[in-house]
């Protein structure tokens, strides 16, 4: 999977991509749109929760975090470091971290005490009331730990 830039050492990297609580799909997409891109990968490295790629290019890091996001669902957090200077001016290293749910779309979820059906994860997390339970809810990504997911097997209907 490594692929190196003509004109840069092969552990040259502008972006690291991290995903955090990935689930297959989500590997074989990521290694899927970098084979097609043909983005150089220095390093694919294994973590505690997840996988950290270094890319070669920092505006294909911040688009395929999105596209993620847009496919499965999900946290994007995005961060800069000023790495060095070139010609005068900054140049940074971004990080986007791709944070996958516990839950996904159909599942039934408890937020704040009462049980959700989630409709639909794009943008936003969408939840409709099950049971007697006719709330609606939008939530945010960075709320998504305030979901917990809930085995339908202990479910009394």
């Amino acid at each position: 999977m490594v692929r190196s830039l003509v004109g840069k050492h092969n552990k040259y990297f502008e972006g690291i991509l991290q995903l955090r609580n990935p689930n297959q799909k989500v590997v074989d997409f990521v290694n899927n749109d970098l084979k097609n891109g043909n983005i150089a990968v220095s390093k694919a490295e294994e973590v505690k929760n997840g996988v950290d790629y270094y890319l070669s290019d920092n505006d294909y890091t911040l688009a395929l975090s999105k596209r993620l996001q847009q496919k499965f669902g999900g946290e994007v957090k995005i961060s800069s470091t000023l790495h060095t200077k070139i010609r005068g001016k900054d140049a940074y290293r971004v990080t986007a971290l791709f944070r996958l749910p516990s839950f996904s779309k159909g599942d039934l979820v408890d937020y704040g005490g009462d049980e959700f059906i989630v409709k639909a994860m794009g943008k936003d997390i969408v939840l409709i009331g099950h049971g007697k339970n006719t709330k609606k809810h939008h939530l945010r990504y960075r709320e998504m730990s305030q979901i917990k997911k809930i085995d339908r097997e202990n479910v009394e209907d």
